[in-house]
Formats: C-alpha cells, sequence, structure tokens
C-alpha cells in the first residue's frame, strides 16, 4: 500500500552512468523528459502496484497519463531486481512525480524517482556481476523485499560453509596451520580484487544502480 510522505524537492544526483552526453546536454533533454528512473523497489513489487501510485500524478484531461512501464530484471533469470522505468505523456507530469512521489512507500519501502534520459532497449537489465543492480552486488545486509543477502555477501558465506566442511575433516586431512594457508580464503581475496570499488559505482550509479543498474 502507498503512502504519501514529505516531496524532495532537492535536485537529484542520478545520471545513468553509461550516458555519453555531457552535462549541459543532459540537463536540457531532462528538461524535456516525461520518463522516470524509479528505484529501492521490492522485488516483489508489481507492475500493477505502480501504475495505481504513478497514476496518481496523471493529467488525462490534459491528454496525458501513464503511458508504459518498463520493469528492471535481472540480466540471467528475466525475474524483476527492484527498478524500473515510468513513461508519462507530458514532461508536466514526470517532473510533479518527482516532486510528490519520490520518497513515498511502495511495499513498506521509500522508493526514489528521478527524471531520466529515456528508456532504451537493453536499460531494464541489471548491470551487476551476478545480473541484478550493482547496489545489491556489493550489498552487505540482509533485506528480504530485495533477495535477502547481497551476492558478493552470499558468495562469502557459501565459501565459508566449504571451508568449515573442509576443516572438518575425519583425521584431519582438510585443517590449515594457517590462515593464508585456506585456498578458499585466498581466492575470496582474489576476488575481492577484482570487485568494483564500492564508492566509484555509488558516484557514477543506485542497483541499481535507475540502470540500472544502478
Amino acid at each position: 500500500m502507498a503512502q504519501v510522505v514529505n516531496p524532495l524537492d532537492q535536485a537529484s544526483t542520478y545520471r545513468d552512468s553509461q550516458s555519453r552526453l555531457d552535462a549541459q546536454k543532459t540537463q536540457e533533454l531532462l528538461d524535456r523528459s516525461s520518463t522516470l528512473y524509479v528505484g529501492n523497489l521490492s522485488f516483489y513489487t508489481t507492475e500493477e502496484q505502480i501504475y495505481d501510485l504513478f497514476q496518481k500524478c496523471a493529467s488525462p484531461e490534459d491528454g496525458g497519463g501513464v503511458k508504459r512501464i518498463i520493469m528492471g530484471l535481472d540480466r540471467n533469470t528475466r525475474t524483476p531486481c527492484g527498478f524500473c522505468f515510468v513513461e508519462y505523456y507530458t514532461h508536466a507530469e514526470a517532473a510533479a512525480a518527482v516532486r510528490y512521489i519520490s520518497g513515498t512507500k511502495l511495499d513498506e519501502r521509500i522508493v526514489r524517482c528521478d527524471l531520466d534520459l529515456g528508456y532504451r532497449e537493453g536499460r531494464q537489465y541489471g548491470r551487476g556481476k551476478s545480473g541484478g543492480q550493482v547496489r545489491d552486488e556489493l550489498r552487505q545486509d540482509y533485506d528480504a523485499g530485495r533477495g535477502g543477502w547481497g551476492a558478493q555477501a552470499q558468495r562469502e558465506r557459501r565459501e565459508e560453509v566449504v571451508y568449515e566442511q573442509q576443516t572438518s575433516t575425519a583425521g584431519g586431512g582438510g585443517e590449515w596451520k594457517h590462515a593464508n594457508d585456506n585456498p578458499y580464503k585466498r581466492q575470496r581475496e582474489d576476488d575481492d580484487e577484482m570487485e568494483p570499488n564500492p564508492q566509484r559505482m555509488r558516484e557514477s550509479d543506485d542497483a541499481d544502480t535507475r540502470s540500472g543498474g544502478s
């Protein structure tokens, strides 16, 4: 159930990390855009719920309305991964949604809305290593609305289980005298070096990432 809270009037810092436009051209397009990026959704929020919320800022009497909703999908499983694009018919409707809907609760989550340069094919897929959004790749906490543990945390937990199984092998054959002798620990450290820097991902992005991904 949607619950309206205080509107967010501050200018957003959201940008599509794959856009090649300069800041001036980007702003010109955003000033005319009728497309929104919506982030921080639950994986279980439906398109119908999103429509019911965003049609509250539609102006059908002026020829407007919600044109379409594009659900963000996990690149591998093709299941919802916590973001979407909402297209209106007019810029005024999109601007009203940013002002009055960004910061509302949908499925007990505060969602974020930003003007977007416009949807193009391919942007509906997560950009994270595991197929979802980057934010869920790096997340270390447990979030039931977004698939539980983050992808990186899940890998670490699986490795810990394997390590515990190895060290409990009968006869002690799976034990190591030093922590650095543990091949699973070394592999995890190697993987960590290959993981994207979280700060850089936040600056360029959600879960995303709105791209997505972000």
